[in-house]
């Protein structure tokens, strides 16, 4: 599946009166809006991370001796599959135009490169928010309607999840903000790479196998370490909302640590775009 448009779309014309960024936007959303597979990609991210929040609240449960869980992260828990198709929509917004050549076309029409990695970040980036507020928005509800059949009730400490609440608040909208970073560090990856299979294997696998090995190191002290750096542990640390002197980081500070990873990756992008030839 790609996201490269017909070559009509990629040569936009120019919005009358308007600067080269906004032409350059102008384009890209041309490009977007005529291929059906970008829309069933945001589809898709929205409807597997809350079906996968809805199933991890079903499956949870509360003892009468206790609940360990974080209902709100539990509630959130799709985030962490929704990423991998946000992360594929990321690397197709522009992977697909050199798998194509259609990227030939792009820089023809506007040779500022950098202004077209900026028009591809925002629309992204945009996009991205607007699929992740509704996917987060359905975890959240999900979660409250599910986790007091559960055992989560108010008696044992647990009121029905609500965006009144500052911790539900933070934790919904830092999520959000995490899926649109987790597309600019893949948009940032796919750029750098250019090869579509190459940067998709390369996303999942920050995504992915990061995790994985910070959980199998057996000395504390550089699990924690790995923990602070990896953009997907350190990242959703913002889903936590009890027992948060735990956490290597606070929420706020995990979610920089990803913002860093996906700036990183749009520079480090941007100047391999600029230096190579299309």
């Amino acid at each position: 599946m790609s996201l490269t448009a017909a070559p009509p779309a990629a040569a936009a014309a120019p919005v009358p009166g308007s600067t080269p960024f906004a032409d350059a936007l102008h384009a890209e959303w041309t490009k977007l809006r005529t291929l059906a597979g970008a829309g069933w990609l945001l589809l898709a991210a929205v409807a597997v991370t809350i079906a996968v929040s809805a199933a991890a609240d079903a499956a949870s449960g509360c003892s009468p001796a206790g609940c360990q869980a974080d209902p709100v992260k539990l509630s959130l828990t799709g985030v962490q599959v929704g990423q991998a198709i946000v992360a594929i929509i990321g690397v197709l917004a522009i992977s697909g135009e050199y798998s194509t050549g259609m990227i030939a076309v792009t820089l023809t029409a506007t040779p500022r490169r950098l202004t077209v990695l900026g028009a591809k970040a925002a629309l992204v980036g945009g996009l991205t928010l607007a699929a992740g507020a509704i996917a987060v928005l359905g975890s959240v509800l999900a979660g409250r309607l599910i986790l007091p059949g559960r055992g989560f009730t108010a008696a044992r400490g647990f009121p029905p999840l609500s965006l009144a609440d500052g911790a539900v608040l933070r934790a919904a909208g830092g999520s959000v903000l995490y899926l649109a970073l987790i597309a600019l560090l893949a948009l940032g990856v796919a750029t750098a790479v250019r090869d579509s299979a190459v940067a998709i294997g390369a996303a999942l696998g920050l995504l992915y196998l990061v995790p994985i090995v910070a959980s199998v190191v057996g000395n504390q002290h550089w699990q924690r370490h790995l923990e602070q750096l990896g953009p997907t542990t350190a990242g959703l640390m913002i889903e936590a909302t009890t027992q948060l002197t735990d956490l290597p980081l606070t929420p706020w500070q995990g979610l920089g640590v990803l913002a860093a990873w996906a700036a990183g990756a749009l520079v480090l992008g941007g100047a391999l775009l600029r230096l190579r030839d299309a």
